[in-house]
C-alpha cells in the first residue's frame, strides 16, 4: 500500500539525443593541438574549420567556407572557438553550445568578444581542460537529463533492504527504463548473488577502485554483467572491501549519465565513499520493520544520511504482532513515510531457487514497487510480467 509522503522527486529520465561530432574553428596551430588532445580524450572526432561553416540556405555567413559531407554552424552539438577567430564569426547565427577557448585569455577585451559571439562561457587552456573534456564527452555520449537515482538502506539489521534494491531495479527493467542496479555494501555478499548471476561475466567494483575523472557511460554500462534486462555493479568474492570515494563518485556520475534509473544498495554506515554516493542521490529510501527496537536502530541511521541526503523518506516492511503501524514508525523517525511493504509469503525460497525478489508481478513486492514507479516517474505503461 502507498501512502503520503511529501512531494515527488523531480522525474529526470530518458537518454539524451544521440552524439555527434564538435565543430572547432581556429587557425592557431597550437590551440588546435590542444583541442584536438582534448577531443580525443573525450572519443570525439571533430571537424574543424577556419571560419563559419555555410548554411543551408544561407549562401555563407561570416567569411564561411562551404562543407561537404561536414557539420554546420548550427548543426554542430558543440562549437569551440578559437579565441583567434572570434572576429570571423562575428554575425553568424545565435545558438547554444558555443565556448571561447584560448591559451592566454587575459585580454580583457576577451570577454567582450564573447558576448559578440554569443559564447556561453570563456575557457583558458589548461585550467579549463577538464571541464572541457567533459563537455565534449556529454556530446559524444549524447548526455541528456541523469538518471532517477534511488538509494536503498536499511534501518536496521535484516530489515530487507537489499531485497528491495533489487526489485525495485527489476520492475523498472520491466517497465522499460534504462536501470543500473548498484551494490554499495561490499559486506552485502554481492546483488550479483541475490539475481543469480554471480558466475556472469562483466567488471565488478574492484575492477573500478582505480578510476579517477570521468568514467564514459557507455563504456561503463557495457562492461557490466546483463541480468533480467537490467546492468548491475556488484561486488566480486575477493578480499577488497573498499572503493576510493573518487571512485565512487566517477562511477555514479557514470552511471547517472545516460538517464534512465539508477538504484543502489547502500550500507547502514555512512563513510566517506557512502557519503559521496548520498551526495548524488534523488532519493533515498529506509526500509524499517514496525516493531519498535528497529525504529530504534533507524533513529541513528536516519542521523546519518540525513546530514547527506537531499531526500529521506521511510518504507515500513510488515507488521509484527502487536508492532507499530506504517505512520507510527514514520512519526517516531520524523521522515516522510514513502509507503508499506506486507511480508510477501514464499519469497526467500523463490530467491533461493534462482527467482529475482519483485520478479512475481502479483506479489506484494512488485507492486509495491510498480506503485512507487508510477508515482516518481509519472504516468507509465503497464508492466509486464
Amino acid at each position: 500500500m502507498l501512502v503520503g509522503g511529501g512531494g515527488r522527486p523531480a522525474r529526470a529520465v530518458g537518454a539524451g539525443a544521440a552524439g555527434g561530432r564538435p565543430l572547432i574553428i581556429t587557425e592557431d596551430p597550437l590551440l588546435l593541438d590542444d583541442l584536438l588532445r582534448l577531443c580525443a580524450a573525450a572519443g570525439a572526432e571533430p571537424h574543424v574549420r577556419h571560419a563559419v561553416p555555410e548554411q543551408s540556405g544561407t549562401g555563407g555567413a561570416g567569411g564561411a567556407e562551404e562543407v561537404r559531407g561536414g557539420v554546420g554552424w548550427e548543426s554542430a552539438p558543440l562549437v569551440l572557438v578559437g579565441d583567434d577567430a572570434a572576429r570571423r564569426v562575428r554575425g553568424a547565427p545565435r545558438r547554444d553550445g558555443v565556448f571561447l577557448v584560448g591559451r592566454e585569455l587575459d585580454d580583457p577585451l576577451v570577454w567582450q568578444r564573447a558576448v559578440e559571439i554569443g559564447a556561453e562561457e570563456v575557457l583558458r587552456l589548461p585550467d579549463a581542460e577538464s571541464r572541457l573534456v567533459d563537455r565534449i564527452a556529454d556530446v559524444v555520449e549524447g548526455a541528456g537529463k541523469p538518471a532517477l537515482a534511488v538509494g536503498v538502506i536499511g534501518g536496521s539489521g535484516g530489515a530487507g533492504a537489499s531485497t528491495l534494491a533489487c526489485a525495485l531495479a527489476i520492475r523498472a527493467a520491466r517497465a522499460g527504463e534504462r536501470t543500473i542496479l548498484i551494490d554499495g555494501d561490499p559486506l552485502g555478499g554481492g546483488m550479483d548473488v541475490l539475481l543469480g548471476g554471480e558466475g556472469a561475466e562483466g567488471l565488478r567494483w574492484p575492477d573500478f577502485a582505480g578510476s579517477r575523472g570521468r568514467v564514459g557511460a557507455g563504456a561503463l554500462e557495457e562492461s557490466l554483467p546483463e541480468l533480467h534486462a537490467l546492468r548491475v555493479l556488484s561486488w566480486d568474492r575477493g578480499e577488497r572491501v573498499v572503493v576510493p570515494p573518487a571512485a565512487m563518485r566517477s562511477v555514479l556520475a557514470a552511471a547517472r549519465r545516460r538517464g534512465g534509473v539508477v538504484v543502489v544498495d547502500l550500507p547502514r554506515r555512512v563513510d566517506e565513499a557512502v557519503a559521496e554516493v548520498l551526495a548524488q542521490l534523488d532519493l533515498v529510501l529506509m526500509v524499517v520493520p514496525g516493531e519498535l527496537r528497529s525504529v530504534a536502530a533507524a533513529g541513528r541511521v536516519a542521523a546519518g544520511v540525513r546530514m547527506v541526503a537531499r531526500d529521506v523518506r521511510v518504507v515500513v516492511r510488515g507488521r509484527c504482532p502487536g508492532g507499530l503501524d506504517a505512520e507510527t514508525v514514520a512519526g517516531l523517525l520524523g521522515v516522510p513515510l514513502a509507503g508499506e511493504v506486507p511480508v510477501e509469503l514464499g519469497l526467500p525460497g523463490r530467491v533461493a531457487e534462482g527467482e529475482p525478489p519483485g520478479a512475481q508481478r502479483r506479489g506484494a513486492l512488485a507492486r509495491f514497487c510498480d506503485g512507487f514507479w508510477q508515482r516518481v516517474l509519472g504516468a507509465a505503461p503497464g508492466v509486464p510480467a
